[in-house]
């Protein structure tokens, strides 16, 4: 395997020979390789086999990660430190498929860079704001379209098309000892749609999103541990603002697991949730609409609950999706979700959604 990967890396426009590709990390979606040159000790690229079951049109993806990260390089004093720069085939394109069907694509190694793989404190969480504001006002004035490299991702009105389907089916029969989880979904349904309708009409404008805002995606400087970038830009899309800043405080304020059977441990940290706004409100305040402001406070409420909508659609379907360590994985995570979204609603004196 690795003189195939050799072969790969090596078809890239890289600047020299190949010496050795050796594994980075264990990515849950693609696989992803250091590659250092002939003669250098220290990886100068990144190469990554992409997920093509998760991202059926990879070329369109990688366009939008070449479009934005262009966009992003001539606002920046140091363009191949503040964002990723994808390095072309040889053949100009953007990313190849090997003759099994895999595709592959490649970026430069962004040096003296580290990440946190969790925010444990609320400066933290300040950081991963600052990082999320900062990629935001970046981005801000890019007004090109962008593919949906997934189909519906975030989008309420298709996960409620989904949740209807999966109650419908009911593949693994469940759905008749499930009448209070869903009954959590169904007593939502009407205010979620309210406040998503407000995206559709373009009340809440569409910007350019990451959609994947866990603090392990943002890179710092090893030796000031001032902000560099945003990475890991695969889901670039479309979207409202709130999910970005959604998906990044249910991850960052949770006080207990994802997956907490005690959920007495689970609730909103109140410090790390406005430690988190402070940050990217100390970047983007300037640059959001009124309405976006009013609404940012539902953002963590209306990703948890689409994270409680999934986790107990998946659980009805069997457990399909999400990778389970024991037959009621999906409903621990649903019930911790849920806690996890009443303590919000509670905190933050927003509607029950």
């Amino acid at each position: 395997m690795t003189d195939r990967l050799k072969e790969i890396a090596g078809r890239f426009a890289i600047e020299g020979k190949v010496g050795t590709v050796r594994p980075l990390g264990q990515g849950f979606i693609n696989d992803t390789y250091f590659v250092v040159l002939e003669g250098e000790s220290e990886p100068r690229y990144i190469l990554q086999r992409k997920n093509h079951l998760v991202f059926p049109d990879v070329p369109a993806m990688m366009d939008n990660i070449d479009r934005v990260t262009r966009h992003i390089k001539a606002r920046v004093s140091d363009p191949l430190r503040e964002t990723l720069t994808v390095i072309p085939v040889s053949d100009g394109k953007l990313c190849l498929q090997d003759d099994e069907g895999n595709w592959w694509a490649m970026c430069l190694f962004i040096k003296d860079s580290s990440s946190f793989d969790q925010a444990s404190t609320p400066e933290l969480a300040r950081q991963g704001g600052l990082g999320l504001g900062s990629f935001h006002r970046l981005v801000s004035d890019f007004d090109e379209p962008l593919t949906e490299v997934i189909k519906g991702f975030h989008n309420m009105r298709w996960r409620f098309v989904q949740w209807d389907a999966a109650l419908a089916r009911d593949a693994a029969g469940r759905v008749s000892s499930l009448s209070e989880e869903i009954s959590w979904i169904e007593s939502r349904r009407e205010r979620v749609m309210d406040l998503w309708k407000l995206v559709e009409d373009g009340t809440l404008p569409s910007r350019v999103t990451h959609n994947d805002t866990k603090i392990s995606n943002f890179l710092f400087d090893s030796h000031d541990g001032s902000l560099l970038c945003a990475i890991d830009l695969d889901t670039l899309m479309r979207s409202t603002v709130l999910n970005d800043v959604g998906d990044a405080l249910r991850s960052y304020t949770n006080t207990g697991a994802e997956d907490d059977r005690d959920l007495s441990r689970v609730s909103m940290s109140r410090e790390m949730y406005d430690a988190y706004m402070s940050g990217y409100l100390s970047v983007m305040e300037p640059y959001l609409i009124e309405a976006e402001k009013r609404y940012l406070p539902y953002s963590g409420c209306l990703i948890t609950f689409e994270q409680v909508l999934r986790f107990l659609m998946d659980y009805i379907d069997g457990d399909v999706y999400y990778k389970t360590s024991a037959p009621d994985h999906n409903l621990v995570r649903t019930r911790a979700q849920y806690q996890l979204l009443k303590s919000m609603e509670q905190q933050l004196a927003v509607p029950c959604l």
